[in-house]
């Protein structure tokens, strides 16, 4: 990855749609000396997202872009990240697909983290399909984003027990407790720390 780290620490974006669980243990990571990421920006593709709640209560700055045309969402979130600097995005949540175009601007520095063990249950309702697979495990991964849903270069996984009166809530909640702490150290095994 080519992100230079000094100093200084890496200037960071995180994509959000929901509740901002993810964000908030990402903005809580950064705050941390041996963290290599700033958190400078949150941006949401909904303006109801819960998440963006954080923006406030860190003094981190937020903006929601919902454009129907693609195009017009690329060249204005590429505009915003570049003025802000942002050397890195973390997608958390963030439930709309990312363009070709935009993937290719940011190639390499964009990381997602998802609710199953990939490339197991790429996309949606991933506990609920573990349950019905009779799955022993699921659990959660962090990987690169690339042009193919939930299929980039996986960077580090953690698996939970499936148990047997598991419910779809009772689990994500399980995996949602993994993500949180998976996420910062996916994020220093990139930066190599």
């Amino acid at each position: 990855m080519a992100i230079s780290i000094g100093i200084n620490k890496v200037k960071t974006a995180v994509f959000i749609s929901g509740k901002g669980s993810n964000l908030k243990s990402l903005i809580k990571f950064s705050k941390s000396n041996k963290s290599p990421i700033s958190v400078k920006l949150i941006i949401s593709n909904n303006s109801k997202a819960k998440g963006l709640s954080y923006g406030k209560i860190f003094r981190i700055k937020k903006r929601v872009i919902n454009f129907r045309d693609n195009k017009v969402f690329d060249d204005k979130l590429i505009t915003i990240l570049r003025n802000n600097q942002i050397e890195m995005i973390c997608l958390a949540g963030f439930m709309k697909i990312l363009s070709k175009y935009f993937i290719k601007k940011f190639s390499g520095k964009i990381i997602n983290i998802h609710p199953s063990l990939l490339p197991k249950y790429k996309g949606l309702n991933t506990h609920k399909r573990a349950i019905i697979n009779r799955d022993k495990y699921s659990g959660c991964t962090v990987h690169f984003v690339n042009s193919k849903l939930d299929s980039g270069k996986i960077i580090l996984q953690k698996r939970v027990k499936i148990s047997k009166n598991e419910t779809e809530k009772s689990l994500a909640k399980k995996i949602l407790i993994q993500e949180h702490k998976l996420y910062p150290k996916a994020i220093s095994k990139i930066l190599n720390l």
